[in-house]
């Protein structure tokens, strides 16, 4: 058997690997020998990333659209947040493949089009197998493959979601604004459901359904969701065209997503805790987990990020959680007071887990106070539980719903 020997393997080809190579290609990483093991060369547009950051970055150019202000809508009333000096962006996986194939053409890296069936840390480097039977031997892998978290968590949702891109015979869109969370929506019985709208242009925009809950809907369940929201936003299906599908499926758990299972092996994106459980937004970490790769790469240090959230962001999402799941908190409710009793620019840096712990005593203030001291003693009771019982195996992520009239394009945040 023919051995490859490399510096640095990146064991998955999608968002996170991609995001590492264009990093690496930008921090002027040069002299390694850069391996890419991914059954798929990824192309176009499969997913669609919403995030929010300051403007004037390195993504700028590759964005579909940004906005500065966005709705927040619940049934009693419609909110306009100012995000200064934040923006919220739209990102579309195109412009990323292409940066990324555009870095590995200038990194020299060997891309192997196979899947990796073994990934094994001896100690002194990482042997990754692949299904065609050759071997690449690394000092370093990072490996962003999906993967279920290392043990059932005490409290697991899904984020799981459908979105149309519309094309409108008129203008029927504000490109000036997105909407955020429109929890006008019906809300199922254990959950959390919203839409929102991110307009392109007055005639273009992803409309998208969303729930956080237990369990998916149907394919017949989401395209009806996203039919009534379609109707609720005024919109007439007959002056509309569906141009694309987009479905998805995120976890949103407080179980642990073990960033470094052995000590060359990094796991990235969601495999590697990058997925905010409480709001499975991804992106954000995503890229700041590229970017740390690349500096340390930069200066001959390890590639290992750091966490891509604060312990005790991760402690506050696991109190959200079961908050949330317990029914003493509702999702509409719950949202809706983060953003009437802070700054938008809080809320979301709270989001991206960049806060100082100041503000996030301002955040936990804006709660209802009864139902989150009830979810904390709830979480501790657990907590002790759990250690004094062996670890329960977490299930699979399902995979996203598809079908219909559209022939539907996969999401996946990794």
């Amino acid at each position: 058997m023919t051995r490859l020997d490399v510096d640095l393997v990146l064991v998955g080809g999608g968002g996170a690997a991609s995001l590492v190579l264009a990093a690496l290609d930008r921090h002027g990483v040069g002299g390694l020998r850069i391996a890419v093991v991914d059954p798929v060369r990824r192309r176009g547009q499969d997913r669609t990333w919403a995030f929010w950051g300051h403007p004037d970055t390195d993504l700028d150019p590759l964005l579909s659209a940004s906005w500065h202000q966005v709705e927040v809508v619940t049934p009693a009333r419609r909110r306009v947040l100012d995000l200064t000096p934040l923006r919220y962006a739209m990102l579309r996986s195109g412009p990323v493949y292409d940066r990324a194939a555009e870095a590995e053409r200038r990194l020299d890296a060997i891309r192997i089009a196979a899947p990796a069936d073994v990934v094994r840390d001896d100690g002194t480097g990482v042997v990754v197998r692949t299904g065609d039977g050759r071997a690449i031997r690394a000092g370093w892998a990072l490996d962003s493959r999906p993967r279920p978290p290392a043990r059932a968590g005490r409290t697991t949702w899904l984020q799981h979601f459908r979105g149309w891109w519309l094309e409108a015979d008129r203008p029927v869109f504000d490109p000036r604004r997105a909407v955020l969370m429109d929890f006008r929506t019906p809300q199922p019985a254990r959950g959390v459901s919203f839409g929102y709208v991110l307009p392109v242009s007055d005639r273009y925009a992803l409309v998208e359904y969303t729930e956080f809950s237990p369990d998916l809907l149907t394919d017949a369940g989401y395209d009806a969701a996203l039919a009534d929201y379609r109707d609720l936003l005024g919109l007439d299906p007959g002056g509309l065209r569906v141009r694309e599908v987009e479905n998805g499926v995120i976890p949103m758990t407080d179980a642990p997503f073990p960033a470094r299972p052995s000590p060359r092996v990094v796991r990235l994106g969601t495999a590697g805790g990058a997925t905010r459980p409480s709001t499975g937004f991804t992106f954000s970490a995503m890229y700041r987990q590229a970017d740390q790769v690349a500096r340390a790469l930069a200066a001959g240090r390890p590639p290992v990020p750091a966490p891509a959230y604060p312990a005790r962001h991760r402690w506050m999402d696991a109190v959200a959680l079961r908050a949330l799941d317990s029914g003493g908190v509702g999702g509409p409710d719950f949202f809706d007071r983060l953003f009437d009793r802070n700054p938008a620019e809080r809320v979301l840096r709270f989001l991206d887990g960049v806060t100082t712990p100041a503000e996030e005593i301002a955040i936990m203030n804006s709660t209802r106070l009864r139902p989150m001291i009830a979810a904390t003693a709830g979480d501790a009771a657990q907590r002790l539980r759990d250690r004094l019982r062996p670890a329960r195996p977490a299930p699979a992520i399902p995979a996203a719903v598809v079908g219909g009239p559209q022939r539907p394009v996969p999401d996946s945040e990794n």
